[in-house]
C-alpha cells in the first residue's frame, strides 16, 4: 500500500464529508487524542503513513472502515461514528465509491462560517527537525513521559551557559535598546562583524554589506525571498539543514540536492554538483562546518566549488554558523575568501558559539562582486526595512562576543564537554552492530548510518517513532535532512556524558531485537 493512495483516500473522504484539518484536530482533542497539525499535513501530502492507533482514530472520527482507509478495501457497510456525525452530518449513498450527499447542519450558523486553509505555497514545505516525531514526543510528554530530546541543537537545556561577560554587557545596555536600530543593525555590531570578516580575509566588505537578523534562520528566509524567481534552481547539499530546502520552496524555487559523500568524510561530491547544474541554476549553497554531519571542508574542496560557480556564473550562499566550533586542529576557511570575483553571502551568528540560541542574533555578509548584484541588494535592503530591524538587545552584545575571550574554545579540546561527548557518542555508535558513523570535526551533531537490511528498515521516520515509544529517546530521521535513503539519523551530543552513555545503551538494547514490520 503506497503513501499516495492512503493520502488520496484520506483527502477524498475529508473533502466528501466537508471536514477540514482543523475539524479533525479539534475532534481528536475532544476524544482525548493528540493529532498535530504538521502530523496531519504529512499524512495528507503522502509523505508518511500513520501508525495503526492513529489510523484507528482517523477512521473513527471520519466514520469509515479502517481497512478501507489503510488498504482501500471497502466493506458492504461503512459505519458512521458519533464523532463523524458531530463534525458534519453526511448521508452515505448506495454506491460504494464513498460519494456522499449531505443533510444541512443542524446549526444554521455553521453554513455561514468561512473555512480558512493554509496557503498552497506550504504544500511541499517541511521542517522535520520539529515535525511528526516531535509532535508525538510532545504528546507523550503531555501524558507525563520523560523524553530525552536529541532532535535540536539547543545548548541551554543541557547546561551550557552564556558567557557571563555577554550577559552583563546586555544588562548594562538594555536601557539603550528600547528603540529600533538601523534596519541593517547597530553600528557597533556591524563594525565588529566587519572586522571579523576582515580577519577571515573576506573581500570587499563594508558596513553597508552587513545585515543582522533574528538568527540565521530569518536571514536565510529573507534572502531566498529576494533571490529566487519562480522556477529558479538552487543547489543544496544532501543531507542539508532543512530550512534551506524549505525556504527555497516557499520562495517558489526548486531545490536541487547534490550529494555529500559519506565515504569521503561527508565532503560534497564535486562530480555530482556538476551533473545537477542546468540553465536555471542560480546559486549554490554550502553548509560548512556542516549540519548534520559535522564535516569541515578542506581548501581543495572549496576551491573546486568556487571554480564551478565561476564557470557557471553562480552566486555562493555559505552557512557558516558553526565556524567557531571546530575540533582536532582543523581550520575553517570561509569560501568567500577564495572568491573575490563572485557574489557571495556568508551567514553566521552567536547562537551556537556563545550558547545564546534564544537571544536570536545572526548576520549575513555580502561580499565579492557587489556590482554584479546591485539590484538584488536593493531587494534585500527593502525586505530588511520591512521587518524594521532585528532584536536590538541581542545586537548589543555582538561587539563583546566577537572581541572578547572565546570561552567556547575550552569545550573543544580534550577534557572539554563538546570534545569528550563527541568521543563518547562516536565510539559507542560504532560499537553497536549494524551502526557506523564518520567522526564529526565540528558542531555537535553526528549522522550515523544504519544497516537497513539487518533491521528491515524501509521507513526511517517509523524507526524514529519506534525508538521514541520504546526508549523515550527523540532523534531526527535522515529524511528530515533531505537524505534520499532511510538509512541515517542525526544524534545531538549536547547532553552530559552520563546521559549520553545511558542513551547509547538504550539504543543498543533497542536495536538488539528491532526489526521493522
Amino acid at each position: 500500500m503506497g503513501t499516495t493512495s492512503f493520502a488520496q483516500r484520506l483527502k477524498n473522504v475529508m473533502d466528501d464529508r466537508g471536514i477540514k484539518q482543523v475539524d479533525l484536530i479539534r475532534a481528536a482533542e475532544a476524544c482525548g487524542k493528540k493529532l498535530g497539525k504538521s502530523q496531519l499535513s504529512q499524512y495528507l501530502s503522502g509523505k508518511t503513513i500513520p501508525r495503526s492507533d492513529v489510523v484507528h482514530t482517523l477512521a473513527q472520527l471520519l466514520g469509515v472502515s479502517e481497512n478501507w482507509l489503510i488498504q482501500g478495501e471497502l466493506p458492504s457497510s461503512i459505519p458512521i461514528s458519533h464523532e463523524a456525525q458531530d463534525l458534519k452530518t453526511p448521508k452515505r449513498s448506495a454506491s460504494t465509491d464513498l460519494s456522499f450527499q449531505y443533510t444541512p447542519p443542524q446549526n444554521p450558523r455553521s453554513t455561514l462560517m468561512r473555512q480558512f486553509k493554509k496557503s498552497s505555497k506550504l504544500d511541499n514545505v517541511l521542517y522535520d527537525v520539529r515535525g511528526p516525531v516531535v509532535d508525538e514526543a510532545a504528546r507523550m510528554e503531555a501524558e507525563g513521559v520523560r523524553v530525552l530530546k536529541l532532535n535540536i541543537g539547543n545548548p541551554a537545556p543541557f547546561g551550557f551557559r552564556t558567557p557571563d561577560e555577554v550577559v552583563q554587557d546586555m544588562r548594562q545596555q538594555l536601557t539603550e535598546c528600547e528603540g529600533y536600530s538601523d534596519s541593517r543593525g547597530l553600528f557597533s555590531a556591524r563594525k565588529a562583524i566587519m572586522q571579523y570578516a576582515q580577519l577571515n580575509r573576506i573581500p570587499n566588505v563594508g558596513l553597508d554589506q552587513i545585515y543582522t537578523g533574528n538568527g540565521v534562520s530569518e536571514l536565510i528566509n529573507l534572502c531566498m525571498q529576494a533571490i529566487v524567481e519562480t522556477g529558479d534552481e538552487i543547489l543544496i547539499p544532501s543531507p542539508d539543514y532543512p530550512l534551506w530546502t524549505a525556504c527555497v520552496t516557499l520562495a517558489g524555487g526548486t531545490p536541487v540536492h547534490y550529494i555529500c559523500d559519506e565515504e569521503a568524510e561527508w565532503n560534497p561530491d564535486i562530480d555530482d554538483i556538476r551533473k545537477r547544474i542546468t540553465p536555471r541554476t542560480k546559486a549554490i549553497v554550502i553548509i560548512n562546518p556542516n549540519n548534520p554531519t559535522g564535516a569541515v571542508y578542506a581548501r581543495e574542496i572549496l576551491e573546486e566549488i568556487v571554480s564551478i560557480a565561476r564557470s557557471h556564473q553562480l552566486m555562493i550562499l555559505s552557512d557558516e554558523i558553526y565556524d567557531r566550533l571546530i575540533m582536532d586542529g582543523y581550520t575553517h576557511i570561509p569560501i568567500a575568501s577564495l572568491a573575490p570575483d563572485l557574489f557571495c553571502i556568508t551567514f553566521s551568528g552567536l547562537s551556537k558559539s556563545h550558547m545564546i540560541a534564544g537571544f536570536r542574533i545572526g548576520w549575513m555578509i555580502l561580499s565579492g562582486n557587489i556590482r554584479a548584484a546591485q539590484d538584488l541588494i536593493e531587494g534585500i535592503h527593502m525586505l530588511s526595512n520591512m521587518r524594521l530591524c532585528s532584536n536590538v538587545p541581542a545586537q548589543s552584545v555582538v561587539q563583546t562576543a566577537l572581541g572578547g575571550h572565546q570561552s567556547v574554545n575550552s569545550y573543544l579540546v580534550p577534557g572539554g564537554r563538546i570534545f569528550d561527548q563527541r568521543e563518547l557518542v562516536y565510539e559507542a555508535l560504532n560499537q553497536i552492530p549494524g551502526i557506523s558513523a564518520v567522526k564529526p570535526k565540528a558542531a555537535f551533531y553526528i549522522f550515523p548510518k544504519i544497516d537497513t537490511k539487518k533491521f528491515n528498515i524501509t521507513n526511517d521516520e517509523q524507526f524514529a517513532l519506534d525508538l521514541l515509544h520504546e526508549k523515550h529517546v527523540l532523534l531526527v530521521p535522515g529524511k528530515g535532512f533531505n537524505w534520499h535513503k532511510p538509512d541515517h539519523f542525526r544524534v545531538v551530543y549536547l547532553p552530559r556524558r552520563r546521559v549520553l552513555t545511558e542513551c547509547m545503551e538504550d539504543l543498543a538494547d533497542f536495536l538488539s531485537t528491532y526489526r521493522q514490520n
